[in-house]
């Protein structure tokens, strides 16, 4: 068994038929999918039982996150490779085999992830995509900043690089191998992404295909953006246990670039006045994030007060016309990154 798929299941109802069938398509065939119930309180896992194919496996425990949910898969594992993806996400057909073709060519990478595409509730493209501005030579640093992996479903990984940051960790009154910290719910990707960039000698690499569909759920609320700024926080402190100088050193840029994304995640949400507030506080956090990445903060500051100051009508207009270009601009490097032409 070469490969093992692990798909974390909680109220994913409604797209959990999809993201299996796209994982039973995949060109590469030698693998195991492990779907781990979250205690999930729909039809979720029924519908997974009516889908036949020997590889399907399931696994159950009583809700305690998705975090949780990838370690138990990974226990249970019997693959040399690692693959997740979330329960409303969907991979195209050669997502496994190219994931696994870079980590053959390339000994030292022990996580290889790929690029998203944006889809809809209903499936539908969005016609924008998640690029990380870097896919080699990521420092931890980057990681922190950035998170160039951007989302749980586009990642394979080498068992022995989980193996290399496990810890234990008291579950229910039992000591459990952990890999993901299941005290986190929402930042625990990025918290073991840094594990892997600090604690390991595996080198983080991206593939410049686009081969995960990132599935966007508007039922957020905006009063989350806070709760998600906390969580990451403390992702904040607890690296800073074992690694006091990368913190001390990278704490405010990264804060600066998170409340960014926040802010832009609230002028998704249509919420105007936070998404004027967050763009303030990133830029009271660390004001040169203003000379680094002047083009995106500007942005994102222009958004949120069109969203605050414009009739919805015009700023629906200005914001088509805006996802409109990003597309044309995000296709036109992926061709080029495809083609040679860039890294």
């Amino acid at each position: 068994m070469k490969v093992t798929v692990i798909i974390p299941v909680y109220k994913v109802e409604k797209y959990i038929a999809a993201t299996v069938r796209s994982v039973l398509q995949q060109t590469y065939s030698d693998f195991e999918l492990l779907i781990v119930d979250d205690g999930s309180p729909d039809a979720s896992v029924e519908v997974c039982q009516n889908i036949c194919d020997p590889r399907i496996k399931i696994l159950r425990q009583h809700n305690q996150g998705p975090a949780a949910a990838r370690n138990l898969g990974i226990r249970h594992a019997q693959g040399e490779y690692m693959a997740f993806i979330d329960g409303d996400d969907l991979w195209l057909p050669q997502k496994l085999e190219k994931h696994l073709e870079h980590l053959h060519n390339s000994p030292d990478v022990g996580v290889s992830f790929s690029r998203s595409a944006f889809i809809d509730e209903a499936g539908h493209s969005l016609g924008i995509y998640q690029l990380p501005t870097k896919l080699q030579n990521i420092t931890p640093a980057y990681v922190l900043c950035r998170n160039p992996i951007g989302n749980g479903s586009t990642l394979v990984v080498r068992r022995a690089v989980l193996e290399a940051i496990k810890f234990e960790c008291d579950r229910n009154g039992t000591t459990e191998d952990c890999y993901f910290d299941p005290q986190f719910r929402g930042p625990e990707d990025v918290e073991c992404w840094l594990r892997i960039a600090l604690q390991t000698t595996w080198q983080i690499e991206g593939i410049p295909d686009v081969l995960t569909l990132y599935r966007v759920n508007s039922g957020g609320l905006s009063a989350n953006l806070y709760k998600q700024l906390e969580a990451w926080e403390r992702v904040l402190d607890k690296t800073r246990d074992y690694a006091p100088e990368f913190i001390a050193q990278w704490e405010k840029p990264a804060k600066a670039y998170m409340i960014r994304y926040l802010a832009r995640r609230a002028v998704t949400l249509r919420a105007a006045s936070i998404a004027v507030e967050l763009i303030h506080r990133a830029m009271l956090v660390y004001w040169r994030i203003l000379l680094q990445e002047p083009r995106r903060t500007l942005l994102t500051w222009g958004a949120a007060y069109a969203l605050l100051l414009l009739p919805q009508f015009f700023y629906d207009q200005m914001e088509a016309a805006a996802l409109k270009t990003t597309g044309m601009t995000q296709r036109r490097r992926i061709l080029q990154d495809l083609s040679g032409e860039s890294v």
